[in-house]
């Protein structure tokens, strides 16, 4: 009687991508941890030079630990800017943009979205092609426009424009056409909603990841934007931070560290927003991809 002897075992089907190199878990911490500290030290070197001297900060090596010198930068910026006045600028502009961003962005993305309308993917595809222009192909006309209405050294002149981004109004169409069904607006319809009453009562509170992320974007956006406030603003008092933070700025005699004291006093803000918001900035960008 014959005894059938074992086939060899094959060995185990590796998933590993053809061409690609196996990355420890070890190696790969090291990595991650290497590209915070890379993010972090640009950070921590602004708060540092904050507190220290023009001659401190260009010493070799340069300091690495926080000085005494911050009442004395401190009092400097206020002398050489209105720098809350500044910073109230910049503060309201981002804010009036947010708002009215979000507000006309989740409305145009309701309609293209849920309503079927004749031209509405060419329409759609205009709204995106405008992502394609450049954005030094619109400051001539932007500032004839702006000068033509009078709204030169007003902040409309920068929120008003703003109220509708090409990318707003394709997020939040991607967003509410993959996260809302259309039979809960239908079943709205039936239960004798508005059409600005779904839009308020039904679309508005499902989708709170997207309009986080929207709004995180434009108020960092519009806090940081310098091209737009140097073309309108004429007057100190009318700058925006980084405007004013810019005027400090001199060939040969430059504050450093009264300028590092105002960069840090302006990134507080943004840093305190997305430490909250941050949660649900990666849930929008996410949700659209990992919704089938």
């Amino acid at each position: 009687m014959a005894v059938a002897t074992p086939r060899p075992r094959r060995a185990a089907a590796s998933h590993r991508r053809p061409g690609t190199i196996p990355l420890s878990r070890g190696a790969a911490v090291a990595l991650l941890v290497l590209g915070a500290l890379i993010t972090v030290l640009p950070f921590y070197f602004m708060f540092v030079f904050a507190t220290h001297t023009r001659g401190e900060i260009f010493n070799l090596p340069p300091p690495v630990w926080f000085g005494d010198n911050l009442g004395q930068n401190y009092g400097s910026l206020l002398e050489r800017t209105p720098f809350w006045r500044n910073l109230w600028n910049s503060f309201y502009l981002a804010a009036m943009t947010t708002v009215t961003t979000l507000f006309f962005c989740s409305l145009a993305g309701f309609g293209f979205a849920m309503y079927n309308f004749r031209f509405r993917e060419p329409l759609f595809g205009v709204v995106l092609a405008t992502l394609l222009i450049p954005n030094a192909l619109n400051i001539v006309p932007f500032a004839l426009i702006m000068q033509a209405f009078g709204w030169i050294d007003t902040p409309r002149a920068l929120w008003v424009p703003g109220m509708a981004s090409a990318f707003g109004i394709f997020l939040m169409r991607q967003y509410i056409g993959s996260a809302i069904p259309r039979e809960l607006v239908e079943a709205a319809r039936i239960d004798g909603a508005t059409e600005f009453g779904i839009y308020r009562r039904v679309i508005l509170p499902l989708c709170g990841p997207a309009l986080a992320t929207l709004g995180l974007v434009t108020f960092i956006n519009s806090w940081n934007n310098f091209l737009g406030p140097l073309i309108i603003f004429r007057s100190a008092q009318t700058f925006t931070a980084p405007l004013a933070l810019r005027s400090m700025q001199g060939l040969v005699n430059t504050d450093w560290g009264a300028l590092m004291c105002g960069v840090a006093l302006t990134v507080v803000p943004l840093l305190v927003i997305f430490f909250f918001a941050s949660r649900q900035l990666i849930e929008g960008l996410t949700s659209g991809a990992l919704k089938g």
